[in-house]
């Protein structure tokens, strides 16, 4: 089996998968109560909850599998994310590479978003190349990635956000509205009740030959609108901003990627990374997907986040990825693109 371990921002967690059976377990240690107060991540504190909770989590692995013996190969993420955190990952399976005496691959963490909507199909080389080439949209928090996947598994980066990235803009949005941390997460509860036709906020279009995503004048536009209206105003109205908002950020989302669909050949579309939890883009994508008579592939909500088995899941069908050995190649890198391989 591959053991995955993911630390790139504020999760800690490990994953253990089964070539043949798929993902067997999965440990997770959440930090978002503790970064709450913050009202985003603290680096520092990120680290030493890292630190504090990676070896609690090995000893609950430890009692459910016989480690060392099922683990053949470890996965762990070697960037993007913060220094401190994919440090700790790193020492950690190096430590235990040397130790079990098992290979050490490093994981490039925006390819492991990009190939999660697979992980259903296993390691089936057959059902993948039914699904290929593929195009993918990657949304998170830090990223905005319009995506293709070819028949040889090449990823190629077909467009980005050119300022915030939508989970970003959702975040800030929902700091200026009052709302707790996570943000985007209470503005999607909120909008549920709320009319997206209410306010209009602008949607930032672009053309097929230089595509992109922008979300800054989005919540440049909210500041505005809340600058015109009382306390009251806002809080009787907080769930048609809420819908009005998200809806103008979803919106630009579906439209850059019926852009690319209209003019490809694609035999899936792909939905990933943290924002991809939204129901309501998830029902946007379902849609479009249904429009152009191919099925949607949308990472388990489980998996939308920071997780481990997507790392383990990545070093098993990533073509451009190699297995590492203890000879001490293998770095972090916080500053990792989508199209950087690790070789």
């Amino acid at each position: 089996m591959i053991l995955g371990i993911e630390s790139s921002c504020d999760e800690s967690a490990l994953a253990l998968l089964d070539p043949a059976k798929g993902v067997v377990g999965e440990w997770v240690h959440s930090q978002i109560a503790c970064h709450a107060d913050y009202g985003g991540v603290v680096p520092d504190l990120a680290v030493r909850q890292h630190l504090e909770n990676f070896f609690p989590l090995l000893d609950l692995v430890k009692s459910k599998h016989a480690l060392p013996g099922e683990v053949k190969h470890i996965a762990v993420t070697c960037g993007p994310g913060l220094i401190g955190c994919l440090g700790v990952g790193l020492s950690l399976a190096k430590t235990l590479g040397n130790l079990w005496g098992v290979s050490v691959c490093g994981v490039n963490h925006l390819r492991g978003h990009a190939f999660s909507p697979f992980m259903k199909f296993g390691g089936d080389d057959a059902v993948w190349d039914e699904h290929l080439p593929h195009l993918g949209l990657l949304v998170s928090g830090g990223n905005t990635l319009l995506f293709e996947i070819a028949q040889d598994r090449k990823i190629s980066v077909l467009g980005k956000t050119m300022d915030d990235a939508a989970g970003e803009a959702l975040d800030k949005g929902a700091k200026l509205l009052g709302l707790p941390y996570p943000g985007g997460v209470q503005m999607e509860k909120f909008a549920e009740d709320g009319n997206a036709h209410s306010f209009h906020f602008p949607q930032y279009k672009s053309s097929r030959e230089e595509l992109a995503f922008s979300f800054s004048g989005l919540k440049t536009s909210l500041l505005y609108t809340l600058k015109k209206m009382s306390e009251a105003e806002v809080k009787e109205q907080l769930s048609d901003i809420c819908a009005s908002y998200q809806a103008a950020a979803m919106s630009q989302l579906v439209a850059q990627t019926k852009l690319v669909l209209h003019h490809g050949n694609y035999r899936s579309l792909g939905l990933s990374g943290g924002v991809a939890n939204n129901q309501t883009l998830r029902n946007l994508f379902d849609e479009l997907a249904q429009n152009y008579r191919i099925p949607l592939l949308a990472a388990e909500k489980k998996h939308t986040g920071d997780n481990a088995a997507m790392i383990a899941y990545a070093a098993l069908v990533d073509s451009e990825n190699t297995w590492l050995d203890q000879d001490g190649r293998l770095n972090v890198n916080p500053g990792l693109r989508m199209d950087d391989v690790l070789q």
